[in-house]
């Protein structure tokens, strides 16, 4: 059996969260007390997510969406509570990774949605250099194309915005809420950005440059990291592995 503390080392050797400034404390947040024996990966610890995994018999929890982050209220009530107090009745260790989920070069958010989407990576942008460059291996002809399959592919409508005739060669992407780096990725000469989410003024700056800005869902875009990195520890330390998908619109 594995104890949380050798689950954590795992972890931090596959991921390196020292490497990154984050919003919030990566690695062990709650801290349970059992050994691990079962361990159920997910995008969000949320009450949902704990409850299912609580139902499941599991004995820690992996995700990207952690419960502490950087200037929030730390008083323990309401939703707060009331995760942290099904987390500690049950003894379920939680394991969150926020950067260093989406920045691994193989299991990570970013790489596993380009090999779902049938991207190749083959260049780094942003800040921190969490965003991925690459070119498609069947290059779409214009960006609703582009935005059809990855509607079909992570089943949920995308927002496109853009240049409707602009060829689609060369692409940037970067999961979850990270409209910011759309600026970065024009700069990168790319004809289409993806990622989770748009605010108002990257569709101003898509239409005047060009640039199709494709906004495909934040939890739809991170689905598919912690379950890689769950999946590849749980494997090397013998355990059971179990992805649990609460869905989220978002």
């Amino acid at each position: 059996m594995t104890n949380a503390k050798t689950l954590g080392q795992a972890f931090d050797v596959l991921l390196q969260p020292d490497k990154f400034r984050d919003y919030g404390p990566n690695g062990l947040q709650v801290e349970g007390d059992r050994e691990v024996k079962l361990l159920v990966s997910g995008v969000t610890a949320s009450r949902a997510l704990i409850e299912a995994a609580i139902e499941a018999q599991a004995d820690a929890i992996f995700v990207h969406h952690g419960l502490f982050w950087r200037g929030q209220d730390g008083r323990i009530v309401g939703w707060m509570r009331e995760r942290l107090r099904l987390l500690l009745t049950h003894g379920i260790h939680l394991f969150a990774y926020h950067l260093p989920l989406d920045a691994h070069p193989e299991l990570g958010n970013n790489a596993q949605l380009g090999r779902l989407l049938g991207w190749q990576a083959d260049g780094r942008f942003g800040d921190q250099d969490l965003g991925f460059l690459g070119v498609s291996t069947q290059p779409w002809s214009r960006p609703q194309a582009l935005a059809d399959h990855v509607s079909a592919v992570l089943s949920r409508p995308v927002t496109c915005v853009g240049d409707m005739g602009q060829q689609v060669r060369r692409v940037a992407w970067c999961t979850g809420g990270a409209q910011g780096y759309f600026e970065a990725a024009i700069a990168q000469g790319v004809d289409a950005f993806i990622t989770g989410e748009i605010s108002e003024p990257q569709a101003h700056l898509a239409r005047e440059t060009g640039v199709a800005f494709l906004a495909c869902g934040h939890h739809a875009t991170e689905r598919y990291g912690a379950p890689a990195v769950a999946a590849r520890v749980a494997q090397d330390l013998g355990l059971q592995h179990r992805f649990i998908d609460i869905d989220n619109p978002a």
